[in-house]
């Protein structure tokens, strides 16, 4: 069981690598005004690339068009757009 959670965790962190480096490369008022662009706040996306949840497709749709391709949706669900994931 240990070494399971182990490996999801790995996972999941590599899964939120591109939002998390895509959300570091802007200032702090950018990343409020993506956020808000989004529907979601920053205060979600921090805690969402830190706690790992399942985001809504929705949202990773509306992240990935805001930040013109610089976030995947795919790379955020995999297990929604499997047929996208290299």
């Amino acid at each position: 069981m240990g070494i399971d959670l182990c490996i999801t965790h790995r996972y999941n962190f590599i899964i939120m690598e591109t939002l998390r480096k895509f959300l570091n490369s802007l200032s702090r008022e950018q990343q409020v005004a993506y956020a808000k662009r989004c529907n979601t706040s920053i205060g979600y996306l921090r805690k969402a690339i830190t706690m790992h949840p399942k985001m809504d497709g929705a949202l990773c749709l509306r992240l990935e068009q805001e930040s013109r391709g610089q976030v995947k949706k795919q790379d955020l669900r995999p297990d929604i757009w499997p047929e996208l994931v290299k």
